[in-house]
């Protein structure tokens, strides 16, 4: 697929790449570079009538567009990467490592909302995880193309965290 899209023959890929994994992983680190929970979520909100908002709209940019024709190759790439982390600690602890990068970003935020009370203290680690996990599920269905109402399922878990008075209405950003 690669050797088609830049017009070479599939040989001359690994003349530049000494092994899948090595080109999988090159293309892992050029997809993800820019992934990092604080592109999403750049500053803390200042208000609690601004918190519940921030995050609802922050977990919204997270999700690939959907019109993107990136999906398939996007998909495959990560496919592999993780079939690699399944049997290599070295990539295992990679995607680790991203993984721990959002669930710790979810938990400043939330330690955050529990500072202006928008939240409940209580098991902010687990909601973070949560958060994190369901963000990674949602891009993923979203690149597979499911028919989901990705908005509503993440205002959904957004309202599950904070208390009643922050809670998102009818907001449809």
């Amino acid at each position: 697929m690669i050797a088609k899209q830049v017009g070479i023959t599939k040989p001359s890929i690994y003349y530049h790449f000494a092994t899948k994994e090595l080109l999988i992983s090159r293309i892992y680190e050029q997809l993800f570079s820019t992934h990092h929970f604080s592109a999403y979520f750049p500053e803390l909100p200042e208000t609690k009538e601004d918190w519940a908002l921030m995050l609802y709209e922050g977990g919204l940019r997270m999700l690939p567009a959907q019109d993107s024709g990136d999906h398939y190759a996007t998909l495959r790439v990560l496919n592999e990467f993780m079939m690699l982390a399944q049997r290599d600690d070295e990539y295992r602890l990679r995607l680790a490592g991203m993984q721990q990068e959002f669930v710790g970003g979810f938990e400043r935020l939330l330690r955050h909302g529990a500072e202006l009370g928008v939240i409940v203290s209580g098991d902010i680690h687990h909601k973070a995880a949560i958060l994190a996990m369901m963000i990674d599920n949602l891009s993923r269905s979203r690149m597979l193309q499911l028919e989901l109402d990705y908005r509503g399922l993440w205002k959904e878990l957004v309202n599950s965290v904070v208390i009643e008075a922050a809670k998102l209405r009818d907001h449809d950003a």
